[in-house]
C-alpha cells in the first residue's frame, strides 16, 4: 500500500505569524494534528503539530502572543505518495515523529501520520490466526 492510499488530503495550510491559539483553533476544526507552515519570506515549508503546541503551553508560554514560526520545525522530511506505507513508517520511526507532509510536484498535496498508516494496516493484521 503506498502513501496516496492513506494520506489525508485535508491539508491546513497557515502563516508564521499566527498565534499557537489560532493554529489550535483551526487545527480542531479541521480535525487535524498538524498544520502546514509556509512562510514565503524564508522560502520553505514547515510543521506545527499539536505535540509542539503541547510543549508550550506546557513551559508556561501564552498561546494569544506565541507566533507559530516559534515553534515550526522547519528541518522537515517530506514523503511523496509513491512511497510505500512501510518507508513512511521507518521514515518516522527514525525521526521520531508522528506526521509526514506528502510533496507531490514540489507541492503539499496531503499529510500522512502513524495513525493513518494505523488504519490502513489494522484489517490485514486482524486476521491472525488463533
Amino acid at each position: 500500500m503506498l502513501v496516496r492510499d492513506a494520506m489525508s488530503t485535508v491539508v491546513l495550510t497557515i502563516g508564521p505569524t499566527h498565534t499557537l491559539r489560532q493554529a489550535a483553533a483551526l487545527m480542531a476544526t479541521r480535525k487535524v494534528g498538524a498544520a502546514i507552515v509556509h512562510d514565503p519570506d524564508a522560502g520553505g515549508i514547515g510543521i506545527l503539530t499539536e505535540r509542539d503546541i503541547l510543549i508550550s503551553v506546557g513551559r508556561g508560554q501564552d498561546p494569544d502572543t506565541e507566533p507559530a514560526h516559534a515553534h515550526t520545525t522547519t528541518d522537515v522530511v517530506f514523503a511523496t505518495p509513491a512511497w510505500t506505507l512501510e518507508e513512511a513508517a521507518a521514515a518516522m520511526a527514525h525521526g521520531g515523529f508522528r506526521h509526514l507532509i506528502v510533496l507531490d510536484r514540489d507541492e503539499p498535496a496531503g499529510v500522512v501520520s502513524v495513525r493513518d498508516i494505523i488504519r490502513c494496516w489494522a484489517p490485514a493484521r486482524q486476521q491472525v490466526p488463533a
